[in-house]
C-alpha cells in the first residue's frame, strides 16, 4: 500500500468517527429533549387541581412538607435574593406571615440558592422568617418555575386556587386571593 493509499484510509477513519459521534450527539439529544418534554407536560400545573406535593429542608433545618399545611390556606412564594421584584414583594408577604393566622401557612421556596446565601440575604434585610432551599431546583420543576417571582396560594384541601405570577404590589391584592380561597 503506498502513501496516498494510506492517507486515503486515514480521512476515511477520521469521517467515519466524525459522523458517529455527531450521531451519538443528536441521539442524546433527542432523548434529552423527550425528558423535558415529558418534566414539561408534569409541571404544567391546573388551578382547582391538587397541587404538587414536596418535601424539603428549610433554613432553621427543619424538614417541611407541602401536606404538612393540609387544612390551612397556603401562600407558596418562589424568590431568589438577586430578584429585584421578589425583593420588592417581600415585605408584603412577611406582613402576612406575621399575621399568625391560624388557617394560614406562608411558604417561601428559595429558588436555586445556598443556605449560605440565604441566610445572609435574610439578616441583612431584617426578616425572620424560615425559608425553604431548592438550591437543585427541584421543588421549582414541580411547578413550571421558569421566571420570579412566583406566587400560589393554595386551598384547604391542597388544590391550586390561584397563581400570581410576576411581582405582587399590594397587600389588599394579595388578601383577596387569600380570601377567596378559605371561603373555598
Amino acid at each position: 500500500m503506498n502513501r496516498q493509499e494510506n492517507r486515503g484510509l486515514r480521512i476515511n477513519a477520521v469521517i467515519t468517527l466524525l459522523l458517529g459521534l455527531f450521531a451519538i450527539g443528536a441521539i442524546g439529544t433527542i432523548i434529552a429533549s423527550s425528558k423535558d418534554d415529558k418534566q414539561t407536560e408534569k409541571a404544567r400545573l391546573v388551578i382547582g387541581k391538587s397541587a404538587p406535593d414536596f418535601e424539603v429542608t428549610n433554613t432553621h433545618g427543619d424538614k417541611v412538607a407541602l401536606s404538612d399545611y393540609r387544612g390551612k390556606v397556603v401562600v407558596l412564594n418562589f424568590w431568589a435574593s438577586w430578584c429585584g421584584p421578589c425583593v420588592k414583594e417581600m415585605p408584603l408577604i412577611n406582613e402576612v406571615y406575621q399575621s399568625d393566622q391560624a388557617d394560614l401557612a406562608v411558604l417561601f421556596v428559595n429558588a436555586g440558592e445556598s443556605k449560605g446565601t440565604v441566610n445572609e440575604f435574610l439578616a441583612e434585610n431584617d426578616f425572620d422568617f424560615p425559608v425553604m432551599i431548592d438550591v437543585t431546583g427541584k421543588v421549582a420543576g414541580l411547578y413550571g418555575i421558569v421566571g420570579l417571582p412566583v406566587t400560589y396560594i393554595i386551598d384547604k384541601q391542597g388544590n391550586l386556587h390561584q397563581s400570581i405570577v410576576g411581582e405582587i404590589t399590594s397587600s389588599e391584592q394579595l388578601q383577596t386571593y387569600i380570601q377567596a380561597a378559605a371561603d373555598e
